[in-house]
């Protein structure tokens, strides 16, 4: 909470603007997705450095060329939507939790993103967005999904993987990438504004003929060991 204190404090004279801009662009017959990401993905960045947070990212070139894949991250915190619409260029749409919808800017962020909001104890509401996830892929939106469905509250250890996050891109027969995030829990999860460094990682993506023929929760696992060997490995 005091870093988010600190970045709200550091662009005092910039929020004004930058909500009349966000709530315009909730508008989104006017607005295409391209013009209303790049907004998000322009600010992020001077917010990020305001907070005294660097983000090292790596992997980049693994994200496949063409649209229409599916982002599957650790979840560390509330910070870690901003580590992706920093480092990844192309407009993504989020899978949040019901919980997010009328809290102010998520409520505004989930429009311009057009995100899939799910209530996982509704389980009628959430194969609709598996449904809805599904369909959207295969027009060529990406999505980012967190397949813990919490954010792990044990720091850089994971929790299970569950695999009916999978369930849409084994629908769509889309690239699966998974994504390590590391100390993304310290920028707002902790009391501390001192500088701190997150990651991100982009793995090797698996695409359809790699995946073919598994269950959901084998997929689930790999993906989960995938991103533990790579936190393993940045973490030594």
């Amino acid at each position: 909470m005091k870093r988010i204190i600190l970045m709200v404090i550091r662009s005092i004279f910039l929020l004004p603007y930058w909500l009349f801009r966000i709530f315009r662009l909730c508008n989104i017959e006017k607005y295409d997705a391209k013009t209303r990401y790049d907004f998000l993905h322009k600010i992020t960045p001077i917010v990020i450095r305001r907070g005294r947070i660097q983000i090292e990212c790596t992997g980049l070139e693994n994200l496949p060329k063409e649209n229409g894949y599916i982002m599957f991250p650790n979840h560390q915190g509330l910070f870690d939507a901003l580590a992706f619409l920093q480092t990844h260029e192309r407009p993504f749409v989020t899978v949040m939790k019901k919980e997010t919808k009328n809290v102010f800017l998520l409520k505004q962020v989930i429009q311009i993103l057009q995100a899939e909001v799910i209530d996982r104890e509704d389980i009628r509401q959430s194969m609709q967005v598996i449904m809805n996830m599904t369909r959207r892929v295969k027009t060529g939106e990406n999505f980012l999904i967190f397949p813990e469905g919490t954010r792990s509250r044990k720091g850089n250890e994971l929790l299970e993987f569950k695999g009916g996050s999978f369930k849409s891109a084994m629908n769509a027969k889309c690239p699966i990438v998974p994504v390590a995030l590391i100390d993304s829990f310290k920028a707002f999860d902790t009391h501390s504004i001192k500088k701190l460094k997150v990651q991100i990682h982009y793995l090797e993506p698996l695409y359809y003929e790699d995946y073919k023929g598994r269950k959901s929760t084998e997929i689930a696992s790999y993906v989960s060991s995938l991103i533990q060997d790579k936190i393993k490995e940045k973490t030594r």
